[in-house]
């Protein structure tokens, strides 16, 4: 869990995500020589902050956002968020603005539930503010910040090691509406020809959906995928006895969001463990579910 932990203590709000791309590429460079199939590394230039690596001939892609939820100071002590981050007075915020390091307080108005944050100082205007990382790991869980979506990420990375066909992306952008899929989709598709997707990505803990009992595929969330394909990743799960649970849900959503509203014709879905105390500092994660999910991401992006 020691790449975990790396992770969850990067800043990469949506929209800054520049010092988890960077972390990602150095891991890349430094770990694919151990690889099974080393892959092809796009990044910078037209990608902007994503990156794309493509493994011998692929079939499907993986999709994992990089970005996280956070807060940006607007004026004065006022803060806005970033995506949909739990807001509680005493919430534990740090970030970096022209002045220095920042460790501050959230606090969250009780009549009209406006955010600021108490501080020494005044804060620049535009600077972003994430939660602050405790991570703790017992022998069954892992809890943190951000394992939305550092996991999803760490799941992509340890997929790396053996994937001997795919495309792995990481994206940007996912948590505050979007907006780097679309042209990261359309490169795939034009360029490898590849249109079926799975998203790396952590749901939630709900009463249909329960810790230890597997890694979730999602049959529907705000969007409904294609049954043909997701059938298909049933049945596949299915044969490997790797232990998973169906999601059904009428709202939520993902990188695949933008994959179904796109130009080309993607199959996607939806397959990640469940969290508990969603997007808030103390996501929890049952260790059994990490493992259901990596096992059958492995097998998934063999016989896809």
């Amino acid at each position: 869990m020691e790449l975990l932990r790396a992770m969850c203590h990067i800043s990469a709000p949506a929209g800054h995500e520049t010092q988890l791309t960077e972390f990602v590429l150095r891991y890349v460079k430094q770990n694919m020589g151990q690889w099974h199939t080393t892959p092809a590394v796009l990044a910078g230039g037209e990608f902007q902050d994503c990156i794309i690596l493509v493994f011998g001939s692929p079939r499907t892609a993986v999709f994992a956002h990089l970005d996280s939820i956070g807060f940006t100071v607007r004026y004065g002590r006022q803060l806005i968020r970033i995506g949909g981050p739990m807001a509680e007075t005493g919430y534990r915020l740090v970030g970096e603005d022209s002045q220095g390091k920042i460790d501050c307080t959230l606090v969250v108005d009780e009549d009209t539930g406006a955010l600021s944050y108490d501080f020494h100082r005044e804060i620049d205007r535009g600077t972003e503010l994430t939660f602050y990382c405790d991570f703790r790991e017992t022998a069954t869980t892992v809890q943190s910040c951000y394992l939305d979506n550092r996991l999803g990420v760490w799941n992509a990375l340890r997929l790396c090691e053996t994937l001997e066909h795919g495309i792995v992306v990481f994206s940007c952008w996912e948590e505050h509406g979007g907006g780097s899929v679309a042209y990261l989709a359309k490169h795939i598709y034009e360029t490898y020809g590849v249109r079926q997707a799975l998203i790396s990505d952590i749901t939630w803990v709900t009463e249909g959906v329960h810790p230890g009992q597997g890694v979730a595929i999602s049959l529907r969330d705000s969007l409904i995928p294609r049954r043909a394909y997701v059938d298909r990743i049933r049945r596949i799960a299915a044969e490997s006895g790797i232990p998973h649970q169906l999601e059904v849900e009428g709202s939520g959503g993902s990188d695949a969001k933008e994959l179904q509203h796109g130009a080309q014709p993607w199959d996607w879905c939806f397959v990640g463990a469940p969290e508990d105390n969603v997007h808030s500092p103390d996501e929890i994660v049952d260790k059994r579910d990490i493992e259901s999910m990596l096992a059958l991401y492995r097998v998934l992006m063999r016989d896809l």
